[in-house]
């Protein structure tokens, strides 16, 4: 039987399908390709020796997914697949809720057709607003502050919904917090379109000289140092985080919301320095006023992840800023 992986020639799938593809799972990858490369599925054959079936697929057409399940024997499927970016989802939410929150009812309804009923979604910690206090814990209020957190709150009370109505369902919503990193092969890692949205890619481009200047989005915050504190995560932990939670699918009942993140909170200015460290490269920045809807200071309590996955974040900021930097001076142009 396969795993079906939506999504699965981006940042986090791309990471995760090598993952699973190290212990031999047989992997199904679908995506529309809108923010992602097929370059991506020759370096996931290069570091694991083994080859993967890719379809192009758009996860809002109903007609495709049908096909992709009554051609494949699918046991279980992690969605990735949406697009991300916070700013982008201000200018066109109409975009954003058609494929994250439309397009992700049209996959259920798919996989419900196939009785293919476990699930790991990657949701994410913008769920938690901003009238929550780190360490952030499943159990507190959901809110969102823009179209792109609404989706993933959206999405994750449609499968709360989905969950109640039908006990066969066994899904884990992961609630990323900020993955940065690349694999230690330097072969894959974030690649997006245009100009970054996230800090991590956006400091590694002005390393390598494919953009001037860092934009630091408020210095006056109540934090060490002035500026915005994260948990940030490396990409490939979050990989296995993925790994954990198909596994114990069979020990969760209904929809289970899952913190994964360090637990560790970095400021804007540790990243940069950091940076400036492992790369030997000037990082100039300009401090600009805040952003709405930002917040000071946000990091995860991850402990159910540990307690119900068995998982927890094993590699440090020296490992996420180095890895980072392999793969940008590896890849100044990304995949291209």
């Amino acid at each position: 039987m396969s795993l079906l992986i939506t999504g699965g020639t981006g940042y986090i799938g791309s990471h995760t399908v090598v993952e699973l593809l190290k212990l031999n799972k047989d992997i199904v990858i679908v995506d529309n390709l809108s923010n992602s490369s097929t370059l991506v599925l020759d370096r996931i054959t290069k570091i694991t020796g083994n080859s993967v079936k890719f379809i192009k697929v758009d996860i809002c057409d109903e007609h495709a997914l049908n096909t992709v399940f009554e051609q494949n024997d699918i046991e279980a499927v992690v969605h990735f697949a949406g697009l991300k970016a916070v700013g982008e989802s201000n200018e066109i939410p109409l975009d954003y809720y058609q494929n994250n929150v439309s397009g992700s009812v049209t996959l259920f309804k798919v996989m419900a057709k196939h009785n293919v009923k476990k699930l790991v979604f990657s949701s994410s910690a913008t769920v938690y607003g901003e009238n929550n206090t780190s360490p952030l814990k499943e159990t507190m209020a959901t809110s969102a502050t823009n179209p792109y957190g609404q989706t993933k709150l959206m999405v994750e009370n449609i499968l709360f919904d989905l969950a109640k109505s039908d006990e066969q369902w066994s899904i884990a919503c992961l609630r990323y917090f900020n993955p940065i990193g690349a694999h230690e092969s330097g072969l894959i890692g974030e690649n997006p379109n245009g100009i970054p949205n996230n800090l991590l890619p956006y400091v590694a481009q002005v390393a390598v000289g494919r953009l001037p200047k860092l934009q630091v989005f408020g210095d006056d915050y109540d934090t060490p140092d002035g500026t915005g504190v994260r948990d940030y995560i490396h990409v490939v932990d979050l990989a296995l985080g993925h790994v954990k939670a198909l596994e114990s699918l069979s020990r969760i009942s209904g929809c289970q919301p899952i913190n994964i993140g360090t637990g560790n909170g970095t400021s804007v200015l540790e990243i940069v320095n950091s940076f400036k460290e492992a790369s030997g490269q000037d990082i100039p920045y300009n401090i600009v006023p805040r952003r709405a809807g930002d917040i000071a200071t946000v990091y995860a309590d991850a402990s159910v992840a540990n307690d119900l996955l068995g998982w927890q974040a094993s590699r440090d900021l020296n490992a996420m800023i180095a890895d980072t930097w392999r793969w940008q001076s590896q890849n100044p142009n990304g995949f291209e």
